[in-house]
């Protein structure tokens, strides 16, 4: 019997030095890769979490938001399971993820209001073309992050997010990445919403992550914008 799926999650902390690279790095270039910021436990625990979850609960993923919501397989082909605290294991990572929310903001002054995330599927052949997560200036998005969980990817595999030059402050026609993150079992990328354009390359096998955004409190009478 495997008593492991039994134990308590890790409580994972951010060291101070940590937070502070993590800052400098967001403040300077507006995006940072960490190689293995959580214990593989905890990524272990979530792996498990997410291959439970039954086929029918994953929706497929669309582009927009709201009344410009729409589901288009060209563009965007991932599935998705949004989630809340209910697995001991996503609690302690939304757990990590408020405490790199409160020293976000106190390094950085963002006013980062609260954290939303889903499970991303993408099977064999699906892709997520080139797209920003958030408009400047119109959306309450501003960092995105994503966490891989995919064990023992080998560059065969695909699923590389492709990183573009910032809209804002570089080529906003440039066709080349500014950089490739490999879906890494473990790996985290954190960039701003709002400036880098970005795609998830073709998949040649399952490719599992975590995606989320830190988001601002943009509300409307009095009621806060929906996560989604």
């Amino acid at each position: 019997m495997n008593t492991s799926l039994n134990l308590a999650p890790p409580r994972p902390s951010i060291e101070e030095p940590v937070l502070e690279n993590i800052a400098d790095a967001l403040r300077r270039d507006g995006y940072i890769v960490l190689h293995a910021p959580l214990p593989p436990s905890l990524l272990g625990g979530m792996l498990r979490h997410f291959r439970s979850i039954d086929d029918d609960h994953f929706k497929r993923a669309g582009i927009g938001r709201e009344d410009e919501h729409q589901l288009d397989r060209s563009i965007r082909s991932d599935r998705i399971f949004w989630l809340d605290r209910d697995n001991p294991y996503v609690s302690a990572y939304l757990n990590w993820m408020e405490t790199l929310r409160l020293g976000l903001n106190r390094h950085l002054i963002l006013g980062l209001f609260d954290y939303e995330c889903h499970y991303a599927y993408y099977q064999r052949g699906t892709c997520y073309k080139k797209h920003l997560d958030a408009f400047h200036g119109s959306t309450n998005r501003v960092l995105s992050t994503v966490l891989y969980l995919t064990p023992n990817w080998q560059p065969r595999d695909g699923g590389e997010l492709a990183i573009y030059p910032s809209v804002l402050h570089g080529d906003p026609d440039a066709e080349e990445p500014l950089l490739r993150v490999t879906p890494r079992f473990g790996q985290m990328v954190i960039f701003l919403s709002e400036e880098f354009p970005h795609e998830v390359l073709p998949v040649q096998r399952a490719r599992y992550s975590v995606t989320g955004w830190f988001r601002v409190n943009s509300s409307l009478g009095g009621t806060v914008d929906p996560a989604s």
